[in-house]
């Protein structure tokens, strides 16, 4: 009897069940968010929607309880993957005192986690590459058995900041994987507009490091190409780009109308690609999981969620002369 994709992958039937759990309920708290910003009750959604396959397969093959991550606005797959909760994605999209991410400090999406090991985020884009590659040096230069996570969408691949980052990572031999989530559009600007290059990762010869581009829609696909980049990172052999290909089901954020520049039709044929079904269907077809079992996933996670929401919604906001802690200089923080 053969072995399915999975197993020859060295992940168990309770790998993929989780997998596609973390899978789903970044999807439905994504949903949520949407309904939430769209009864005024939260300012601003940068969604994950069409992007969960390859967020949640990418963070299953570091080691969750020591690589380091500089995840970017889109990532809800990955931080929930790390350790991140529903319940604190919820104070930051309500931007509550307690939100781990900033205390409510930043715009929501702006992830960064100390004990899980997340480096802040800011609106910029890309200028998490630089500061991933910095983990990446002072792990070569501590000599600690890390490895550097870093993801972007393609338009970012077209800063200055990549740029340096993986010219400085490939040149020092650094362990730092680069992930292009390539979802087609940087905000309203199709691929064919962003790059000439037939891939993003084609770039990667460039620096001296391996490229590799695989279906974004796929997680075990994804999974084995960060597991061999995590391989490789581990033996000295320095960094690699992924390019992971997926398509963004929705606007660009909950301020973007994407009707102005995407056909309906488009968007549509990109639905029936949609990772998070086409890893139930493998669920299914495994038989990992019954319809029955599935469906009480479901509800199990719409209660996670109803729980979170109301736990952020009545949770207090910071005090207004907190304004003042961790600003440079200032020796009167409260915590």
């Amino acid at each position: 009897m053969s072995l399915s994709k999975h197993q020859q992958l060295g992940l168990s039937d309770q790998n993929i069940l989780e997998m596609y759990r973390t899978m789903l309920l970044a999807r439905r708290i994504d949903e949520r968010m949407w309904l939430l910003n769209r009864s005024g009750k939260i300012p601003f959604v940068v969604s994950c929607q069409g992007q969960e396959a390859q967020q949640v397969g990418a963070s299953y093959a570091l080691d969750r309880t020591k690589d380091y991550a500089a995840p970017y606005y889109r990532d809800v797959g990955v931080v929930l993957s790390l350790g991140m909760t529903a319940r604190e994605l919820m104070l930051q999209a309500y931007a509550k005192a307690e939100d781990p991410n900033s205390g409510g400090r930043q715009m929501p999406g702006h992830y960064g986690q100390k004990k899980n090991r997340m480096l802040t985020g800011s609106s910029p884009v890309t200028t998490q590459v630089p500061h991933a590659v910095g983990v990446g040096l002072a792990a070569k230069m501590e000599k600690k058995d890390i490895v550097s996570f870093v993801t972007l969408g393609e338009g970012s691949s077209n800063q200055g900041d990549f740029h340096e980052g993986a010219n400085f990572a490939a040149v020092h031999k650094l362990p730092v994987i680069f992930m292009v989530e390539n979802n087609q559009y940087a905000i309203s600007v199709p691929l064919n507009k962003q790059v000439a290059c037939e891939k993003i990762s084609d770039r990667a010869i460039g620096y001296g490091m391996p490229g590799v581009t695989v279906d974004g829609n796929d997680p075990l696909a994804v999974y084995e190409a960060v597991k061999q980049a995590v391989d490789r990172a581990r033996t000295g052999e320095g960094p690699t780009l992924i390019e992971a290909v997926s398509y963004r089901l929705t606007p660009h954020s909950s301020d973007d109308d994407d009707r102005s520049y995407r056909e309906r039709e488009e968007v549509e044929q990109a639905k029936q690609k949609d990772g998070l079904l086409t890893f139930k269907s493998y669920v299914q077809d495994q038989e990992i999981a019954t319809n029955s079992e599935l469906e009480q996933m479901e509800q199990e996670i719409r209660e996670i969620i109803d729980e979170a929401t109301a736990y952020a919604e009545n949770a207090p906001y910071a005090k207004p002369e907190s304004i003042y802690d961790f600003v440079y200089g200032n020796e009167g923080s409260t915590r």
